[in-house]
């Protein structure tokens, strides 16, 4: 590998300590990527913050002890406690203990506690073409995508490393060929009507994973005046459902003004244009039961931006939730609604918010399982496995509609 002067100072002994262990991670996560050299970045987010077991929180207190501080701005992702609603976790003394070190030490690193799986609702966001080492598979995708910065997928514990040198290995998305579409999705015979359905859009990405895995696509065909709200549920699902780190919306996303820029000029290997029921197909595949029995509703993966929380409020329009509706966001998404009144209407309306974490990471739902309702793609392809609560996906108004009523309503009209 090509080093600089300056990455090869911090790999020698005169370094400081927590500085050589972060680069030594950097390097040779590189080497076994293949990557020739090291790139500087600009920014980072972290999703090592969440505790998976007690190694997670060891490592990053030794980076702590060390001396360590991040180089460039970093942005903490969602951890595994409400702090500020610490009462929500069902857990025991370990699990909290361990979760709230493993948090602190991360701040103690100069991490910034923005604890949210959409850091590019909150603070600093990166600009198009600026090399940032985030993790997180939704930020991941719309980092790339809808800012067109550059970042790979990048696991626990190489994403601090990278904080702390300020590098990262130099492969993958920061390139430019490697940036353009192998593959072209044609939308264009949908019907209006479910293009103009928020929820077709989670739907979408989740197809979209599944099929192309870690390739990158070029959406053709959607509307013009597509929301931050609606690409950012696209990117989800798709970094899901499969390993996409980067998707085109020709004439909407920053890299791709039409198809042919979007594929760099050469003809996609594929071509395909979705249909009806291969939309009502990915659809359903999101549920992992039928009927009307319901127990919860299960809101913001990623984390509800003020818009999302300001629709909720506006499709339960004062009406006391029979079913608990649990609704993730940051906590400066929480201030926000506050301050314009938001959240005192959906907590009349029973909402139970939950921030700094999200309950398909950390025990919040009642134990024993259940069924559980989302409009996230996300949430409903990771909820079994992670609650024990089976899935049912539907519109944010499907959501509402079944908080409302007490069991499972959804509005078929669009689908069809």
């Amino acid at each position: 590998m090509q080093l600089s002067e300056e990455e090869s100072f911090a790999l020698a002994d005169e370094a400081p300590p927590w500085l050589s262990m972060a680069m030594r991670i950097v390097v040779d996560a590189a080497r076994l990527l293949g990557a020739p050299c090291l790139t500087p970045i600009t920014g980072a987010h972290i999703d090592g913050c969440l505790y998976h077991g007690d190694a997670g929180v060891h490592f990053v207190e030794r980076l702590a002890h060390l001396g360590g501080r991040v180089t460039v701005p970093a942005s903490l992702n969602v951890g595994a406690l409400d702090l500020i609603h610490p009462e929500l976790v069902r857990a025991d003394a370990h699990y909290r203990e361990m979760a709230g070190r493993q948090m602190r030490a991360y701040l103690a690193l100069g991490c910034a506690a923005t604890w949210t799986c959409a850091p590019y609702q909150v603070g600093r966001r990166p600009a198009r073409g600026e090399f940032v080492a985030w993790a997180e598979s939704n930020a991941v995708v719309f980092a790339n995508s809808v800012l067109g910065a550059r970042t790979n997928r990048n696991g626990d514990f190489l994403d601090i490393c990278c904080a702390l040198s300020g590098r990262a290995p130099y492969y993958g998305l920061y390139l430019d060929e490697n940036r353009h579409a192998s593959v072209c999705v044609d939308v264009s015979a949908l019907a209006p009507a479910l293009l103009a359905e928020d929820a077709f859009y989670p739907v979408l990405g989740a197809w979209l994973g599944a099929h192309v895995g870690s390739e990158v696509a070029v959406i053709d065909g959607l509307p013009r005046a597509l929301g931050e709200d609606r690409l950012k549920a696209l990117g989800a699902g798709a970094a899901a459902s499969g390993a996409v780190g980067l998707f085109h919306v020709a004439g909407v996303t920053p890299e791709a003004p039409d198809v042919a820029t979007a594929c760099g000029g050469v003809p996609p290997r594929e071509r395909i244009a979705l249909d009806a029921a291969m939309v009502r197909a990915a659809r359903d595949a999101l549920s992992t039961t039928a009927g009307d029995a319901l127990d919860c509703i299960a809101l913001g993966s990623p984390h509800f931006s003020e818009h999302e929380c300001r629709a909720l409020a506006a499709l339960l329009a004062g009406r006391r939730a029979v079913c608990p509706i649990y609704v993730c966001t940051s906590r400066e998404m929480l201030a926000r609604i506050d301050a314009d009144g938001t959240r005192a209407a959906l907590d009349r309306c029973g909402v139970t918010f939950v921030v700094d974490t999200c309950v398909v990471v950390t025990p919040v739902l009642a134990a024993g399982g259940g069924v559980m309702m989302t409009n996230s793609a996300k949430f409903a392809h990771y909820a079994p496995a992670n609650t024990g609560y089976a899935a049912i996906f539907g519109s944010l108004a499907d959501c509402a509609a079944s908080a409302i009523a007490g069991q499972v309503v959804r509005d078929e009209r669009s689908w069809r």
